[in-house]
């Protein structure tokens, strides 16, 4: 018992260490294709357009990777999403400046499709892997697994700032490739040096066991939606472009400082974000209160979260124009948005696994992660449009709009699950 203990572990730490390293060029990626960019003259819509496929292929990667994962093995998709991301990184950076600009469009879509793939079948494969790995009993799933999501947006928001920094210092190609190269030496380690402790695939595995019966999963991936959505509402166009246009006076120097106050903030905001998600077990005092307690609170924390989006969109639209005294109460406002997002997500990120089976984790944690993507794909779309509709406000009080949806979903969980279908 203690050998197979320690198998898990260590398999635990390596699935744990290649999701860092793949995050981390994750987050940096997402930065250096939205400021890069943007400085050659793209549009809030044209900024969007360059994550939509992205996002498409979280949802179609999601629905399918499950049943990948269920046949061929939890270790399979984690490298495959590995190899993805690096061969994504080069092919970046071969885009050519001399390009049209739809051709430019076109093809970075492409490239942020594949590496869409990539990160949803390596998110895929490490969270599937906690619900197999944890220790039973108390509060163990719930605190592995919180480790896990905070420590992994933690290491994301490094990546924000890494990449503002790169596109700063080094340039758009040299950050892309040096990227690729690390990232492809740490998946040799990884493949070289994975322990046991993962189960591998089963032949039997239909592709129509992704679609849960389980009432609680279908509605927690109802309210998944809407809470993502309310994020990258404002997160993926609104707010790094809004900071741009206050902060940057349109010289290189300008535009320079200008990446790293923004890097700055959306790596403060995901670190942040990524240490109370780790925390979140202690916050919620979950070892005492069990998880009927903690169904209870997904639709209170959502309806605390509701406020803040809708407070500050208010005090946007208020103000008519950008101040100082605006930029810090947008700043920490969404601060405040992000801890408490943070609650609400290491709760969905729990209890996804609590509900599922061990038999059945790939596919209802791909089930619920497609949804996710799908929420994250609604407020990519939505964030262009509505940022060049009626600007920050808009996208404000369409996040606001959307968590109170995810209020809603939340409020239809069930303390004892269910297998009928919802």
């Amino acid at each position: 018992m203690p050998t197979e203990r320690a198998s898990g572990l260590a398999a635990y730490v390596a699935v744990t260490a290649a999701y860092w390293a793949f995050m981390l060029t994750d987050g940096a990626l997402r930065m250096l294709v939205l400021l890069h960019f943007h400085t050659l003259g793209f549009s809030p819509v044209q900024l969007a357009y360059l994550f939509v496929l992205y996002e498409i292929a979280g949802v179609v990667t999601n629905l399918s990777a499950g049943w990948i994962a269920a046949r061929f093995g939890l270790t399979a998709t984690l490298y495959a999403g590995l190899a993805l991301q690096v061969l994504a990184l080069i092919a970046l950076a071969q885009l050519d400046p001399s390009w049209a600009m739809g051709l430019s469009v076109l093809y970075v879509m492409l490239v942020q499709g594949a590496s869409g793939v990539a990160k949803d079948l390596a998110k895929m494969s490490s969270k599937s892997a906690v619900k197999l790995l944890a220790p039973k009993g108390e509060d163990g799933l719930f605190r592995w697994v919180a480790v896990l999501t905070g420590s992994k947006n933690a290491v994301k928001g490094l990546g924000f700032l890494l990449g503002a920094a790169l596109l700063g210092l080094a340039g758009f190609v040299p950050a892309v490739l040096g990227m690729a190269a690390v990232l492809g030496v740490i998946l040799i380690a990884v493949v070289l040096r994975m322990p046991g402790g993962l189960p591998a695939g089963r032949k039997d595995a239909k592709f129509r066991e992704v679609f849960s019966k389980n009432r609680n999963v279908n509605w927690l991936s109802f309210a998944r939606v809407f809470l993502f959505g309310a994020r990258d509402v404002w997160f993926v166009v609104g707010i790094p472009i809004y900071f741009y246009a206050v902060l940057s006076d349109g010289t290189e120097a300008g535009n320079r400082m200008a990446f790293f106050i923004i890097g700055s903030f959306m790596a403060v905001w995901i670190i942040l974000y990524g240490a109370v998600q780790a925390a979140a077990p202690k916050l919620l005092h979950a070892r005492r209160r069990g998880t009927a307690a903690l169904i209870a609170d997904t639709r209170t924390w959502a309806l605390m979260l509701a406020a803040v989006p809708l407070v500050l969109a208010g005090l946007v639209a208020a103000a008519g124009a950008p101040a100082p005294w605006l930029t810090a109460l947008l700043v920490a406002g969404l601060l405040v948005f992000g801890a408490i997002f943070a609650v609400n997500s290491s709760l969905h990120s729990y209890l996804i696994l609590a509900f599922t089976e061990d038999k059945r984790v790939t596919m209802d944690v791909g089930f619920y992660y497609m949804a996710n993507a799908a929420g994250r794909l609604m407020g990519t779309v939505l964030s262009g449009a509505s940022y060049q509709l009626g600007g920050l406000p808009l996208c404000l009080g369409t996040a606001a709009a959307m968590v109170a949806l995810s209020a809603w979903g939340a409020g239809h969980l069930r303390t004892q699950p269910t297998q009928q279908p919802a």
